[in-house]
């Protein structure tokens, strides 16, 4: 496997994972039980939604990809590519609707444009 694609992967896996999550606690079950007082309640609903589960299973996976990735970069390499996750999340967001401002844009691009410098290094 190659080390880039792998990071690259991690990066991918995160951003999906955070739109399931999302999804998940966008769900009607889940603002029903954020609306009662009930705490235990509340954690089992947010504990046994699907999107949720599946979001953090995502996470799992790119935690153990992630290691292999650590393994073979030093982290000041590694770490900087996980700021190409903000780009995919922006152009996610857009996509789905979400309000994306110039200023956001704009800090994405600053962001991409310090992942190229270190990633040239």
């Amino acid at each position: 496997m190659n080390t880039t694609f792998a990071a690259i992967g991690c990066v991918l896996l995160s951003v999906t994972a955070q739109f399931l999550i999302k999804a998940g606690m966008s769900s009607v079950a889940v603002k029903a039980a954020l609306a009662k007082p009930a705490a235990l309640q509340l954690a089992g609903t947010v504990m046994l939604n699907p999107a949720i589960i599946g979001g953090f299973a995502l996470y799992t996976l790119g935690a153990v990809v992630w290691l292999w990735v650590l393994a073979r970069w030093d982290v000041s390499k590694a770490y900087p590519l996980e700021g190409l996750g903000f780009a995919l999340a922006l152009l996610v967001g857009f996509l789905i609707g979400e309000q994306v401002t110039l200023l956001r844009a704009l800090g994405v691009l600053l962001i991409c444009a310090g992942v190229f410098v270190i990633s040239a290094s």
